[in-house]
């Protein structure tokens, strides 16, 4: 399976569930290729310092490179290369949706964790969640313009929500 995840930036939210949901992968030996990309993206950026160490307190998360991140802006290719598009918040969803004509792949992550029926395949359960209307209250929030306290929440939420969806899909 192929994954990206979406947020603005990417330089926090997505880069950090892409490490996270890299390590679940290779930790229970699933084939998933997993790329991160933002929607609004100063591309080259390095993740912050924040998010680094964020992502450096979730217990379980494997040892990772995380200076070889360098920010990416989404297109085309990422589109049509992704099974599915994990995206941080429902206006990423909606901005991927105005750029795919013919159906698009992405959805909340929160929603996903929501409402994806377990035990179906992954076009099954990106039918059931796009059924839900879009919520924002789903939103993980940008920790962007935060603490060390907001990114490390952002983290915890991401990590539970990572966990569910490797919960969630084969």
């Amino acid at each position: 399976m192929k994954v990206l995840t979406l947020c603005t930036g990417n330089v926090a939210r997505s880069v950090m569930l892409a490490y996270m949901l890299s390590d679940l992968a290779e930790a229970e030996g699933r084939s998933w290729r997993v790329r991160s990309a933002g929607t609004h993206v100063a591309a080259g950026q390095a993740m912050s310092a924040r998010t680094r160490a964020a992502l450096e307190k979730v217990p379980d998360l494997g040892e990772h490179r995380y200076g070889a991140h360098r920010s990416h802006q989404v297109d085309a290719i990422d589109l049509e290369w992704a099974d599915v598009i994990l995206a941080a918040e429902l206006d990423h969803v909606r901005y991927v949706e105005r750029l795919v004509a013919d159906g698009s792949p992405a959805v909340q992550l929160g929603a996903f964790a929501a409402y994806a029926p377990a035990g179906f395949d992954l076009a099954e359960q990106l039918r059931e969640v796009a059924r839900h209307p879009g919520d924002a209250s789903l939103d993980v929030r940008d920790p962007a313009g935060g603490d060390q306290a907001d990114y490390d929440a952002c983290a915890s939420e991401l990590w539970r929500l990572a966990r569910r969806f490797a919960e969630l899909v084969d």
